[in-house]
This record gives C-alpha cells, sequence and structure tokens, in this order.
C-alpha cells in the first residue's frame, strides 16, 4: 500500500481544524501519516489534535508563530511517506481523494497531480465549483495565475521532488504554494483526476483576504519567475475575498481594477452569481444547483460532504470538538 504524508499547518482554528483532521484521517487505500504543524496556537488546537489519540497523528509545536510555509516545510522535513500531501487548516477531503490522486499520478508516470474542487460554506454545503482545467491548460496558465483549483490542499507530489525543489518559498505567503506550483509545471507536468475531491471553505477568517500581503507575492513572483501577472484574475479573486468580509467598497474597486484589466465578461459573470446566491441563501439539495456550480459536479461533492457533515455531527455528540 501507498505510504502518504499529510502536513497540515495550524495556528488559532481549532474548530475548524477539527473538521479537517476528520476529512485527512478518513482517506482510504493508502498507509497515512499527518504531520499537524501548531504555530504558537493560543487556543485549544493542541489539546484537540491530542484528543483524537490517533497514532497516525504526529503533532509539532511552535513556541513563536512563523507563518504556514515554514510550517509546510517543516512538516515535510519530518514526513516519511513516498507520496507528501498538504492541507490547509479549514479545507475538507472527499474520502478517496488521496488514493485516487496517486493512482492518476503513477498511471500516467507523473510526479505531482491534482484534483478537482468545489468551494463550500460553513455548513459543508457546496457554493460553487465546476471541473478544472486539463493539465496541459494549467501549465500553460500558471506562471500567470493560479490555475490549481482550491490553493493550497489539493496537490500531492513525490517527496523527493519537493525536497529537489527546495520545498515553498517562504517569502511568499499567502501565494506560496502558486509559486511551487509553477517550479512543479517547469520539471514536468502533472496528471489529474476530473472529480470534485477538495472542498475549499469560504469564511472570513481566510488568508485570502490579505490584500497586500498577496499584491506583494504577485510581484515577487513576476520578478523570481520573469513573468507577468494576470492582475485582472488577481483583482476578480481579490473582489471575492473582500466579498467574504462584507468589505463592499474593497470588492467593487477590485472589480473595477478587473473589468479594466481584460476581466469585464468575468466580472459580470461573478456579480451575476453573487446576486443568485444572495436571492437564493439556501445549500444545494437534491433537485437544486447552486448559482454558480455545475449540477453533477455540485451533486457528486455534496455526496461525500453530507457524509463528512454526518460524521462531524457524531463527534460532536460524543464531546469531540
Amino acid at each position: 500500500m501507498t505510504s502518504v504524508s499529510v502536513v497540515v499547518p495550524t495556528r488559532n482554528r481549532s474548530r475548524l481544524l477539527a473538521t479537517t483532521l476528520r476529512s485527512v484521517l478518513w482517506q482510504r487505500d493508502v498507509e497515512l501519516e499527518v504531520v499537524v504543524v501548531e504555530d504558537a496556537s493560543t487556543d485549544d488546537t493542541a489539546e484537540m489534535v491530542t484528543g483524537l489519540a490517533d497514532p497516525r497523528v504526529t503533532l509539532v509545536r511552535r513556541d513563536a508563530p512563523r507563518g504556514p510555509s515554514t510550517a509546510r516545510n517543516e512538516g515535510a522535513e519530518r514526513a516519511r511517506g513516498e507520496w507528501l500531501a498538504f492541507c490547509d487548516d479549514d479545507d475538507v477531503w472527499a474520502p478517496d481523494k488521496v488514493a485516487v490522486q496517486v493512482a492518476a499520478a503513477e498511471e500516467g508516470g507523473r510526479d505531482w497531480a491534482y484534483v478537482g474542487s468545489v468551494n463550500v460554506g460553513g455548513a459543508l454545503e457546496v457554493v460553487s465549483g465546476g471541473p478544472p482545467p486539463e493539465p496541459e491548460e494549467v501549465v500553460a496558465a500558471l506562471p500567470r495565475y493560479n490555475a490549481v483549483p482550491g490553493g493550497g490542499s489539493n496537490v500531492i507530489l513525490r517527496r523527493p521532488l519537493l525536497e529537489h525543489l527546495g520545498g515553498f518559498d517562504e517569502r511568499l505567503p499567502p501565494c506560496e504554494d502558486w509559486e511551487l506550483w509553477i517550479r512543479l509545471a517547469r520539471e514536468a507536468p502533472p496528471a489529474f483526476v476530473r472529480r470534485p475531491l477538495m472542498g475549499y471553505r469560504l469564511h472570513g477568517g481566510s488568508s485570502s483576504l490579505d490584500t497586500e500581503r498577496i499584491l506583494r507575492s504577485a510581484r515577487l513572483i513576476e520578478q523570481t519567475h520573469a513573468t507577468r501577472v494576470d492582475r485582472g484574475r488577481l483583482h476578480r479573486w481579490l473582489a471575492e475575498s473582500a466579498l467574504r468580509m462584507n468589505r463592499r467598497g474593497e470588492a467593487l474597486s477590485h472589480m473595477a481594477k478587473a473589468a479594466v484589466r481584460g476581466q469585464a465578461a468575468g466580472v459580470a459573470s461573478d456579480l451575476l452569481a453573487i446576486l443568485r446566491r444572495r436571492v437564493a441563501r439556501v445549500p444545494w439539495a437534491g433537485d437544486r444547483m447552486p448559482p454558480g456550480a455545475d449540477d453533477a459536479w455540485a451533486a457528486e461533492a455534496s455526496a461525500w460532504l453530507e457524509e463528512l457533515r454526518a460524521r462531524t455531527a457524531g463527534a460532536d455528540e460524543s464531546g469531540l470538538r
């Protein structure tokens, strides 16, 4: 059975982390190791993790916060699996995500792989999503924007490959995942799985809301890789992030910047999806598709998310938080 190490950086998100770890620990058909790097949390994160009492989980505690990039690198150094995966402390996985990714990579002779993703709300309901681009499109697009859906919780790669590349660039949070994908793509193209096997959770505390750091990281990526970032797409993403924080003025500013940078049609589509979501204000269920989501795509994701909700509720009732 293939061995996979999953590195989970975390700080002060014990309740989100509890659900994330449940989704990681229910991975099947792989030999699993989970390294949780606790970045000097001041909440009950450490107690929650040790309370799992799962021998597959190793908790690494830090006395001072140094950020998710260094946490990922430290976790990777401690990992022993043939394959490495990373999961942010607020995202969730389908139970066959890792096994399917490994199979796709090995069958295609690839050293890294990604899957499809959905955006999910606070109740683990599907909010939006659709199939990911093909590997050729991802490789071509990465120098301009992060074409791998779902952020840093998506990709798996062979551990020696990460060691060869030198890990995550610690100057670049919160864009360090994107920059690593650029380097991966220059080594070789990825494999991919055209299924919605991860959930990117939308919430107000997301690191993707730090606008200044994102723009600074984008400039560093341009300098490091001699490329030109697609700022139209970047400002669309920032607009969506600002709306999650109810920063409407900032969101409108980013939409305007995106529109003048060639993303007018995309901004119009975003506004329509936002309007539909606000009108509906309901999770996807059975015969009703969430605004902005592909029907069959949402249906598959909703099935495993419903199982995760049930597992989470059962654990909460038994006292595990």
